[in-house]
């Protein structure tokens, strides 16, 4: 029976979702049923309970294959959400296919919510459910600042005493970096062909100064 804690990690790469030191790195074991890849990439291993590969913009069929909606098996992709730099949130966006195995998921689920995490699953779309949401409104209010508008302070004003939100669009966007929310529009304005994932002209800039050092 799996141990409600048991996971084992495997470092291809730095994490975006666990950064050094972060405690869910302590709590890993040698060997155990689930196994996580941090970094991206993973080896396949059907006798675990759940192979979970770390996402960061792409789809998790980019790393398994896909079959005509008929793809799924105890592989599973994930991201912990974070803005940018910022600490890591507390949500882990676990990522099944069509015909991902439902004790995978399972396990996946009690795994990070033994380690205190809160878990969505989600289908294997770019952006999954945080990005796909918020990377519009990002890019409606950098274009409303260009038109003038509303000033930046005005908007971000308006958002936390209007809506109770706990920052504004763009202070949020900003403190994120402008050049990866380019990155990630322009990400999932190729995977999904929607104009509002289309990347804001303030994050084209941004990522442009960046290529330019």
């Amino acid at each position: 029976m799996l141990a409600r804690r048991d996971y084992q990690i495997v470092r291809n790469a730095e994490s975006r979702s666990f950064p050094a030191g972060d405690p869910f790195l302590d709590g890993a074991e040698i060997s155990a049923e689930v196994i996580v890849f941090l970094g991206g990439g993973y080896v396949a291993d059907p006798s675990r309970s759940a192979v979970l590969v770390e996402l960061d913009m792409e789809c998790l069929g980019q790393h398994t294959g896909e079959n005509s909606g008929n793809e799924g098996s105890n592989v599973l992709g994930f991201a912990r959400y974070r803005n940018g730099n910022d600490t890591p949130t507390n949500l882990i966006e676990l990522v099944r296919q069509p015909a991902s195995s439902p004790e995978a998921i399972e396990a996946a689920t009690l795994m990070f919510e033994a380690a205190g995490f809160e878990v969505v699953v989600c289908a294997d779309q770019a952006g999954r459910i945080i990005d796909r949401l918020v990377r519009p409104k990002y890019n409606a209010a950098l274009r409303f600042l260009d038109e003038g508008l509303a000033s930046a302070e005005a908007m971000d004003l308006t958002c936390r005493m209007g809506l109770g939100y706990p920052d504004g669009p763009i202070e949020r966007v900003m403190r994120g970096d402008l050049a990866r929310h380019c990155d990630i529009t322009a990400a999932l304005m190729e995977l999904s062909g929607s104009p509002s994932f289309a990347p804001a002209r303030r994050a084209v800039v941004a990522s442009r100064r960046r290529a330019a050092g």
